[in-house]
């Protein structure tokens, strides 16, 4: 699964760079968390492909986020990015726990919205993978009106890393969202 497989990558952006040490898989037209659920809109189209771009949405008017397009051509599928440690670039105490903070500090946004994350300045650069004992997997955060997709397990981090987002509880189960 590529969102386990960007684990420990290196997302780069004007001279700025973080390992991707948290993401979130949506996997397609039928993830009801997905938003190609709702359908090919003028702001989705980028989800139906081509693979390897960047789709950047705004919200709760105030936040990006980013997410890498993951599904071959006509099959929509993403996966976001929610938690990075700095690298490069980003001085002093700085959070990147969560995909607004990320955006906001590596300036990300909708500007790169269908950006070749090979050949753009925003860009998914490989480094060592990280190892199987060091990798959590749990349901994603603030889906649950997904219904059943919700709880499924498609949410990998960092064990111990402090770019790993502190989610919110579940209502389903009161369990915590980081899945710590």
């Amino acid at each position: 699964m590529v969102a386990r497989a960007l684990l420990g990558k290196l997302l780069v952006h004007e001279g700025r760079a973080g390992r991707i040490v948290e993401t979130e898989a949506y996997v397609g037209a039928h993830d009801l968390a997905c938003h190609a659920a709702r359908g090919r809109t003028v702001r989705t189209q980028i989800l139906w492909g081509p693979p390897g771009r960047a789709y950047v949405y705004f919200i709760y008017g105030m936040h990006w986020c980013f997410n890498a397009v993951t599904g071959r051509e006509g099959r929509p599928a993403a996966v976001l990015v929610r938690g990075l440690e700095p690298v490069e670039g980003l001085d002093g105490p700085v959070r990147l726990d969560g995909p607004g903070r990320l955006c906001r500090a590596l300036r990300i946004t909708g500007a790169e919205n269908g950006a070749d994350l090979v050949a753009s300045g925003l860009r998914i650069l490989d480094a060592p993978a990280v190892r199987a004992g060091d990798v959590a997997r749990g349901p994603r955060i603030g889906v649950d009106y997904a219904e059943e997709w919700a709880e499924r397990p498609l949410r990998f981090w960092v064990r111990g890393s402090r770019g790993v987002s502190r989610g919110r509880p579940s209502r389903r189960r009161g369990q915590p969202g980081s899945g710590r």
